[in-house]
């Protein structure tokens, strides 16, 4: 059995130095197969954070015990506060691993029960999203969208798929909706704001977990006066001090980092109800219509292409 030998000193109360400073401190009096387990935990520290002591041990080459004495010979009562120690400062970033492996460790599942309960999870989200809904947000919202000579949408990761949704919507309606998320990255959205001015707005769309480059955009839109529309999950996100005005949408999940599904129906419900204080809403419409007939599938003739008019008149 390997023998091991703790530091002469006690180790500091946990949690007041880093997993990577007690390692220093400690390595003098590591055996070699704990230096193995602190090679590893040193070089992936964030994906250490997701393994369980089997998976690590495995990893490192060590067995179980090895690796759960290296957790106590680092001053821990054992692995599980060790590995506590190691998540904290990755919470938001791990959620989504810690919540599967729940799901995962509470048993087996039906996809059935999987598609019911996601569903639910979705209708309490949205559920919760309406019930929260400020009156005079919904109302600034719109405004500062029908007033704005042109609507930026900065938002990266899945925000990004659900600007694209509202740069949709918005355009539907005759807006001069523009994305910020390309394949160029954060610079292409800061060179686009460097056009921007008071008259226009940017929507920043942000969620656990929140990205960076979403919230150096909405700062470079505030340093220039632009106003800012924050879509996000409550008003202790980062982006919420940016704003001048937010919508807040409940976005837990249980399969996921986020329940995209309520953010998807209040970018709808914002949209909605820009277009019915759009004067030129219905022009804007029947335009897009005109220009898409062509390629509608006309269900009456089996074949594509529908007559404008039978569209309106439907």
């Amino acid at each position: 059995m390997q023998s091991v030998t703790r530091p002469s000193s006690p180790p500091p109360e946990i949690g007041s130095h880093s997993v990577a400073q007690r390692i220093a401190q400690a390595r003098p009096q590591l055996s070699r197969l704990h230096r193995q387990v602190a090679d590893v935990v040193l070089a992936q520290p964030l994906q250490v954070a997701t393994l369980s002591i089997d998976e690590l041990a495995a990893r490192a080459g060590v067995s179980i015990a090895t690796a759960n004495r290296f957790a106590r010979a680092l001053g821990f009562d054992g692995y599980p506060a060790f590995r506590g120690e190691l998540v904290r400062g990755f919470e938001a970033l791990l959620a989504p691993v810690e919540q599967l492996r729940s799901q995962v460790e509470s048993g087996p599942a039906s996809a059935a029960d999987v598609f019911a309960s996601a569903l639910e999870e979705c209708r309490h989200n949205i559920e919760a999203t309406r019930q929260s809904l400020s009156a005079g947000a919904c109302e600034a919202a719109v405004r500062l969208l029908r007033e704005a000579r042109t609507v930026y949408i900065a938002g990266y990761g899945a925000s990004a798929w659900l600007g694209g949704l509202l740069q949709h919507g918005l355009e539907t309606y005759g807006a001069d909706a523009r994305l910020l998320a390309s394949t160029a990255g954060a610079t292409h959205g800061a060179r686009a704001l460097a056009r921007s001015g008071p008259q226009d707005v940017v929507v920043a769309i942000s969620f656990p977990r929140y990205l960076a480059d979403t919230l150096a955009l909405a700062e470079q839109a505030r340093a220039r006066r632009v106003p800012v529309l924050a879509i996000t999950d409550h008003g202790a996100s980062p982006l919420a001090p940016l704003a001048d005005v937010a919508l807040f949408a409940q976005a837990r999940s249980r399969f996921s980092p986020n329940c995209e599904s309520s953010v998807l129906a209040l970018i709808e419900a914002l949209v909605g109800a820009l277009s019915l204080q759009t004067h030129q809403a219905l022009q804007a419409v029947r335009g897009t219509t005109e220009v898409i007939a062509p390629w509608v599938w006309n269900t009456r003739t089996g074949r594509r292409g529908v007559d404008p008019q039978d569209l309106f008149s439907a």
